[in-house]
């Protein structure tokens, strides 16, 4: 009898812009999953990786099992991930599931399709690792912030007109063309954010820097005064500027939607959306890829011609771009949030109070399981004992295998299970 549902102890990434022990939902999630680790109250615990990469590759906690991580595991049972899955994706699992807990910004990024993925990979290995595209979807567990998208034209053009340092580097032909650009020609509208952002994304260091001093001394006066600085996006200027002082990323609040996501909402990232973190923790799925164009808020590579090439310049209000989830028909306690990208799936499992006993359903997928809250006892045909599962427990589920949970909580549970549903 070889298990084909078993426990995981999973990769801790610690980058910078992490919460700092404690402060993180990935340290907390991991110290109450495992009794032995110690959180180091100075490091920042910024991502969980539950997967197979190979710089973050699961380990299987099941003496039974003689492969060590997960990766190992599936080599040797592709039939694991079911069998759709498994010939779509190669034998390999095609998503990597994580936890992110952010205390500063993430780089202002965008990730390439297919066809220009394979293009940066075969020129730039050393930036661009893989060939695959490298869709995201963040499902928020605290009130989570993000950039995300291009604003209305409306919103961009009245910062134009209110942030004189952001009109100064943009310059006064690209700025009046966007201004007269009109809603009934959307690709005049995209030409002209086109030009926009790219001037200001390949301004002058000296010039831009400058620029940004001004504006930040300006903002600090007119909130030291008490003056309401939201006209020209203040508070988040302030903040981002403390984060990364001199950096062009400080600007491109005045062309991005911020998105605010409460628990349980979430955003899709496909292909050349740019967009940044900017705080708080989340579940987050994607295609297994490395594959990141950044162009600002950030010490690392930046390729800022590649970025203002790539990225979609559709406009649209912030509110549509949360993604909404779909509860199930078949199961209550079920939300689906099914992106337009056949790679992953994930579905938020509620489990109520007064439900003592709950199936996770088999599905004709390899999926896996993370627990948020509550503890229960698990049980499957598939799995060679009974499994304590409490916060911070992390499950593979072979395709077509179900697990009984007992739960012992008395608030019901909170789980998140990543699939591939083809």
């Amino acid at each position: 009898f070889s298990p084909a549902v078993f426990p995981l102890s999973c990769a801790v990434q610690s980058y910078s812009w992490g919460k700092v022990g404690l402060d993180s939902e990935v340290a907390k999630l991991m110290s109450s999953g495992d009794p032995l680790v110690q959180v180091q109250p100075d490091r920042p615990y910024a991502e969980l990786w539950m997967g197979t990469h190979p710089r973050g590759d699961a380990v299987i906690r099941d003496n039974r099992i003689s492969q060590k991580t997960l990766g190992q595991w599936i080599a040797d049972n592709p039939a694991c991930l079911g069998a759709k899955v498994k010939d779509t994706f190669q034998g390999q699992l095609p998503f990597l599931f994580k936890v992110l807990s952010v205390n500063t910004a993430l780089s202002i990024q965008a990730h390439p399709n297919k066809e220009l993925a394979a293009k940066l990979h075969t020129q730039f290995p050393e930036h661009y690792p893989d060939a695959n595209h490298k869709p995201e979807m963040a499902i928020a567990l605290t009130p989570f912030e993000g950039l995300c998208g291009f604003r209305p034209v409306e919103e961009i053009v009245s910062f134009l007109q209110t942030v004189p340092e952001l009109r100064a580097l943009i310059g006064e032909v690209a700025a009046e063309q966007l201004e007269r650009s009109g809603s009934d020609d959307p690709r005049g509208v995209s030409a002209a954010l086109r030009v926009c952002f790219t001037r200001l994304m390949k301004s002058e260091k000296k010039f831009f820097v400058d620029q940004l001093n001004m504006l930040v001394k300006r903002i600090s006066q007119e909130a030291a005064e008490g003056k309401d600085t939201s006209g020209s996006n203040g508070d988040l200027l302030l903040r981002l500027h403390s984060q990364y002082p001199g950096d062009i990323g400080c600007f491109t609040i005045y062309f991005l939607n911020l998105v605010r996501l409460e628990p349980g909402e979430a955003m899709f990232l496909g292909a050349n959306e740019p967009h940044a973190y900017l705080h708080g923790d989340c579940v987050e799925c994607m295609a297994c890829s490395d594959n990141t164009v950044r162009a600002g808020l950030t010490p690392k590579f930046i390729d800022v011609l590649t970025l203002c090439e790539m990225l979609n310049y559709t406009p649209a209000p912030s509110s549509s771009k949360i993604f909404p989830a779909v509860q199930s028909q078949l199961d209550p306690s079920v939300y689906l949030y099914d992106p337009p990208v056949p790679d992953f799936s994930i579905m938020r499992i509620e489990i109520p109070a007064s439900i003592k006993l709950y199936l996770v359903s088999a599905i004709d997928s390899a999926s896996i399981l993370l627990v948020i809250q509550g503890t229960a006892v698990g049980t499957s045909t598939a799995a060679a004992s009974e499994m304590s599962l409490c916060r911070g427990s992390v499950l593979f589920i072979s395709a077509n295998e179900s697990i009984s949970l007992h739960l012992s909580s008395p608030d019901g549970m909170l789980l998140f299970r990543a699939c591939c549903l083809l």
